[in-house]
């Protein structure tokens, strides 16, 4: 009796059990979240406001702070009978009210400990479901804040690094929707005293956002912002429409003492790495040691800058066979291995389609693929892949 039956615990499990079953946000365990409100940020950005139930404030309660700017949560999501997993940046920082809610919303500040807020591109079914067709009110199941692109990652808070005794400055480097990650990570920075530089390219015009950052201006002397629309040439920085070794040098920033945050697309990501291998820092530094990518805590891979590679996926990929081997299917691709697979009319596992949740990973049984995110490309033989981020270079023969 004493090693092996536990009352405690199965009477805990029954009543979440019951709970769930009177009403899907009760839970002692789950942590949920209940959408309450939609915010448009853009054209192409949608905040969602969430309440969140009793496990997830328990939870995050034994968490430092709550949570971190930065980080992300995972949501599974049920569409017509089926559940999905993403991932989502969280918008802002624990029990700080965010900047478009005034009394005007009917929103109260003293209730923002008991909410989180993301914010989405409407993009694909659970991104579009989320932001277009989703029913206030609804309920989902969602992951304790996670990730490590963070200020703490580096040690830099409260750090002294110069003989000025001036805390490190950083370098934020966004591009379209991968400035949501960034809106509470600038708030932290110039809360704890840093110097902040924001550089943010995007297709359209943010105008919510341009005031959220000309507010923290008129508070934070400290920061500068840089909102680069690409089709607008009055915005460019060195007179070049996407980043250049040009554009960082022109910001006068001391790089080589300067952490550097970025999240963006790969194009973005990649044409940074050019970038500063372009830029010569004393003392043998690489500039590339001091940036940190979003990745949801996978670091950017060794990118061969030295050559004219892009990682664009509408580039012609010549066709290969895909066989899985346990289903006794197959069929071609000239694309990832997932979307070929999808376009087959093959179901295969997946979760965020962004090489982040590894839902999607299996075993290559033999074959070649190439990473789309890193350019990386395989050896012949037995290894695990994410079939959304790899590509067939050969005939691949996959353990599914």
């Amino acid at each position: 009796m004493t090693n092996g039956y536990r009352p405690e615990v199965i009477q805990r499990a029954f009543v979440d059990f019951i709970g769930s079953r009177l009403h899907p946000f009760w839970s002692l365990t789950t942590p949920k979240l209940r959408l309450i409100s939609r915010y448009t940020l853009s054209d192409d950005l949608i905040a969602l406001r969430f309440e969140t139930n009793r496990a997830f404030k328990q939870q995050i309660s034994e968490v430092k702070n709550g949570w971190q700017g930065g980080q992300y949560l995972d949501l599974r999501v049920c569409i017509d009978g089926v559940y999905h997993q993403r991932s989502y940046s969280i918008v802002g920082l624990n029990r700080q009210p965010l900047w478009w809610l005034d009394d005007t919303t009917g929103s109260n500040t003293a209730d923002q400990r008991h909410t989180v807020t993301i914010a989405i591109k409407p993009q694909g079914l659970v991104s579009n479901y989320l932001t277009k067709q989703m029913p206030l009110a609804s309920v989902v199941d969602t992951s304790l804040p996670l990730g490590q692109f963070t200020l703490e990652q580096t040690s830099i808070v409260g750090q002294k690094i110069s003989e000025n005794d001036k805390l490190t400055p950083l370098l934020f480097i966004a591009g379209g929707s991968g400035i949501t990650p960034m809106l509470g990570l600038i708030t932290q920075a110039l809360s704890s005293g840093h110097q902040v530089t924001l550089l943010h390219y995007s297709r359209t015009v943010l105008s919510k956002l341009q005031h959220q950052w000309q507010q923290l201006n008129d508070t934070h002397p400290d920061l500068a912002y840089y909102l680069i629309h690409t089709e607008e040439p009055t915005t460019y920085l060195a007179g070049t429409r996407y980043l250049s070794a040009e554009g960082l040098l022109s910001l006068n920033l001391p790089l080589a003492d300067t952490q550097i945050f970025a999240c963006g697309s790969q194009a973005l990501l990649t044409g940074l790495y050019r970038a500063a291998a372009q830029i010569t820092l004393p003392t043998n530094k690489q500039l590339r040691d001091n940036i940190i990518v979003e990745n949801f805590g996978t670091a950017l891979a060794d990118v061969d800058i030295s050559s004219n590679q892009t990682f664009d996926e509408t580039i012609p990929i010549e066709e290969h066979t895909v066989y899985l081997r346990s289903r006794q299917r197959k069929f071609s691709s000239d694309t990832t291995i997932l979307v070929a697979a999808e376009n087959a009319d093959v179901r295969l596992a997946h979760g965020c389609r962004q090489g982040i949740c590894q839902l999607c990973r299996c075993n290559k049984v033999s074959g070649v693929v190439k990473n789309i995110q890193t350019g990386k490309v395989s050896e012949d033989g037995y290894e695990s892949i994410q079939t959304c981020i790899n590509i067939a270079m050969t005939d691949v023969v996959l353990d599914v």
